[in-house]
């Protein structure tokens, strides 16, 4: 029996590429609901998916687990679509999202997008939460994002990690983007986790993985990964630069070089790590430096003028 058949009754889990963060649907118990819903541009999709899985039921809930546009950038589609739902998120940054802040909500300064969405009220780490006909803890979970919380469920032992922690890593620490000291919040994340000792993991991105011995590896990469990226920061900054452009291709799938250049050099968390880690080296040698090791590494063709995801 694989995984997913073992995960509790009524949740199912979308998993998708990685411009959108997987969803986690609840269509068990008195109310339904639906954790991270993926990016704008995939949001006809992550309605699709809902309302092929929900049938004739309402959605009754939104959950977000952290506020990157990945994660939430269905919200807007799903409360049209299902005006009576709610919507609950971390309560770090309600009130940038009550007035739409793009700066602190880090929309404008990723380059990404996100669609204006409301919330109804906050998901408080230490408290619990019902999805389906079980009741999720709810647990902190800074680094990656200083207000994310992932979800624990103690009778499965399943946890919703958000980009806690993936089978082979961790999201960005995007704190230490912004010359903020996060490592440590993430190796404290990772040891809540531990003590949680879960028996299987949905993450926020990739495939749902259990059996204690495989999550207990999935731990041990996470820290080893943390300790290299610990010892040389520049290393991670070179990294959430690329992450970023990226992302940026798997939503434009091509675009001239040119253009990819101004986009980058335009965008703040991009103009960051190159003043904080590269100030040494021009902007255009430093994305030209970026680009080929996209390039080596199989996640970008360059053809001519012309880059394109793979």
């Amino acid at each position: 029996m694989n995984d997913a058949a073992r995960l509790p009754a009524g949740l199912t889990v979308f998993e998708r590429g990685w411009l959108s963060s997987n969803n986690v649907l609840f269509a068990h118990g008195e109310r339904t609901a639906i954790v991270d819903t993926g990016y704008v541009s995939h949001a006809p999709q992550t309605l699709a998916l809902a309302q092929r899985a929900l049938g004739a039921r309402a959605l009754d809930l939104v959950v977000n687990t952290h506020l990157h546009s990945d994660h939430c950038g269905g919200n807007a589609a799903l409360q049209a679509a299902y005006p009576q739902c709610r919507t609950l998120i971390p309560p770090g940054l309600a009130e940038a999202v009550r007035v739409w802040d793009e700066e602190a909500l880090t929309y404008a300064p990723t380059g990404q997008r996100c669609d204006r969405f409301r919330f109804e009220d906050v998901i408080r780490p230490g408290t619990q939460i019902e999805l389906g006909d079980a009741q999720w803890q709810v647990h902190a979970a800074p680094g990656h994002d200083p207000h994310s919380v992932i979800l624990f469920e103690p009778v499965s032992r399943t946890l919703i990690s958000a980009d806690a922690l993936w089978q082979n890593g961790f999201g960005v620490v995007f704190p230490e983007l912004e010359g903020e000291h996060a490592f440590d919040d993430v190796a404290k994340t990772l040891d809540v986790i531990e003590r949680l000792d879960p028996e299987f993991v949905i993450p926020g991105h990739g495939s749902v993985f259990g059996g204690r011995d495989e999550v207990a590896a999935a731990i041990a990469r996470a820290r080893s990964r943390l300790a290299g990226l610990s010892k040389d920061p520049s290393r991670h900054a070179a990294h959430g630069a690329k992450v970023l452009i990226k992302f940026r291709l798997l939503e434009w799938q091509s675009i001239a070089a040119d253009d990819l250049f101004a986009w980058a050099g335009s965008t703040r968390y991009v103009q960051l790590v190159h003043d904080r880690f590269f100030a040494g080296t021009s902007i255009p040698s430093w994305l030209e430096e970026l680009l080929g090791e996209l390039e080596r590494s199989g996640a970008v063709k360059r053809e001519g003028a012309i880059v394109y995801n793979i």
